[in-house]
C-alpha cells in the first residue's frame, strides 16, 4: 500500500462533517508536523480551527477543506479507487498537495504552504477568518485551491445567491370563495422564476437556479395561510441583480425573507497551454481575495462528491502529486519575473 492511499484511507476514517473538523485537523497537524513544516491552529470558532502549515514565507499557498457533508461512512478499496466519505472532496486534495510539499522541499523550495479550512461545505467560515486574520510571514501570490476537477483546470465558477420566498394567504374552507391561498401565490411566483433567464456571460455561459425545498399548507381541503420556496441561484452576475430581477417576479402576495446574497461568479489562472473547463459547483476561492491569484484543480469528479459512491482513482492521487508540485514550482517562477 503506497504513502498517499495509506494516510488517505486513515484520514476518511476520522469524521469531519461540517462542524466537527477537530479530529481531522489533529491528523493534518500531525502529518505536517512530521515531514517537516511549521503548523499553526487557527482558531475560528469555539473546537473548530483552521490548519496553516508552512516552510519558509509562503508566496504559494495549497488550499482545501477539511470539512465533509453528511453523512460520514468510511473507507474501501479496490484495485483501481479508494471509495468513503471525502474520498474526492476533499481529503484526496489534501493528501496529494502535502505530499506536493514534500516533494518542493526535496527540491529546495520553502516558499510554499498550507491553508486547510473549516465549513467550505456551509459557508466557508473558515476562508473567511484566515482572509481577515492574513499576517507576516504570509504574502501568497497564489493558491492553489483543490476540489475534485477531474485534474482539468477551471477557468471559472458561477457564483451563488440564495433566498427563501414567503407567501402569505388567507386560511379558508377550499369549498368557498375565499383565499388567497399561499401556496397558490408562491406556485404562480415559482412557475415566473422558473421560466425567467437568469442572464448569460462569455465564460460562465447560462445562470441557473434550483427550488430545492417547498413546504406550507395544513391540508388538501384549507386555504394555505402560509408557503415557502428557497431558491439558489448559480450566478453569472452580481448577486444584486439576480436580487433585483426576482423582486421583480415575487407578485402582491409573496416576499423575500431571508437573503444569501452570496458572491459574483468567480475567475481562476489557467497555466498557460493547459485545457480548462467552467464549473458550476462553489469553492472558497470567493471569500479569500487577499490570498492572492487562485488556481482550482484537483483529483476525482465532482459527479462522485456528496454521494454514497465517493471516491477518487488512486493514479489520480499519484499524478496530482507531480502536477501540483510543478505548478506551484511554475507559479513561484512567475511570481519571481514579475517581483
Amino acid at each position: 500500500m503506497s504513502d498517499l492511499v495509506r494516510d488517505l484511507s486513515d484520514w476518511i476514517e476520522i469524521p469531519s462533517v461540517t462542524g466537527e473538523e477537530g479530529d481531522y485537523g489533529d491528523a493534518l497537524t500531525k502529518k505536517l508536523t512530521e515531514v517537516g513544516f511549521d503548523v499553526e491552529r487557527q482558531e475560528v470558532a469555539p473546537g473548530r480551527f483552521n490548519v496553516l502549515a508552512r516552510a519558509g514565507s509562503p508566496e504559494v499557498v495549497f488550499c482545501t477543506h477539511l470539512d465533509t457533508v453528511p453523512p460520514f461512512f468510511g473507507v474501501r478499496e479496490d484495485s483501481e479507487f479508494i471509495y468513503g466519505r471525502g474520498s474526492c472532496d476533499a481529503k484526496g486534495q489534501a493528501v496529494s498537495q502535502i505530499a506536493a510539499g514534500v516533494e518542493l522541499l526535496k527540491r529546495g523550495e520553502d516558499r510554499v504552504g498550507f491553508l486547510f479550512t473549516v465549513g467550505e461545505e456551509i459557508d466557508s467560515v473558515g476562508a473567511a477568518h484566515a482572509n481577515r486574520h492574513l499576517a507576516d510571514p504570509w504574502s501568497p501570490k497564489y493558491t492553489i485551491i483543490g476540489e475534485p476537477t477531474g485534474l482539468t483546470y477551471c477557468a471559472g465558477h458561477k457564483g451563488i445567491y440564495k433566498a427563501t420566498l414567503l407567501a402569505k394567504g388567507v386560511p379558508g374552507h377550499s369549498s368557498q370563495a375565499g383565499g388567497p391561498s399561499a401556496i397558490h401565490e408562491l406556485v404562480g411566483c415559482c412557475q415566473r422564476v422558473l421560466s425567467s433567464e437568469w442572464g448569460t456571460h462569455p465564460l460562465f455561459g447560462e445562470g441557473n437556479l434550483n427550488l430545492g425545498l417547498i413546504q406550507g399548507g395544513i391540508a388538501p381541503n384549507v386555504f394555505a395561510d402560509e408557503a415557502s420556496a428557497v431558491a439558489l441561484f448559480r450566478t453569472v452576475e452580481d448577486p444584486d441583480v439576480v436580487e433585483a430581477r426576482l423582486e421583480g417576479l415575487l407578485g402582491d402576495h409573496v416576499e423575500i425573507t431571508e437573503r444569501w446574497k452570496g458572491y459574483a461568479p468567480v475567475e481562476f489562472h489557467v497555466p498557460e497551454g493547459r485545457e480548462s473547463q467552467v464549473v458550476a459547483f462553489g469553492t472558497d476561492a470567493p471569500h479569500m481575495p487577499n490570498w492572492g491569484t487562485p488556481v482550482l484543480m484537483g483529483p476525482g469528479a465532482i459527479i462522485d462528491a456528496h454521494t454514497a459512491g465517493e471516491k477518487v482513482a488512486k493514479k489520480d492521487l499519484d499524478f496530482a502529486v507531480t502536477e501540483y508540485a510543478n505548478l506551484a514550482q511554475d507559479l513561484l517562477s512567475v511570481a519571481e519575473a514579475s517581483s
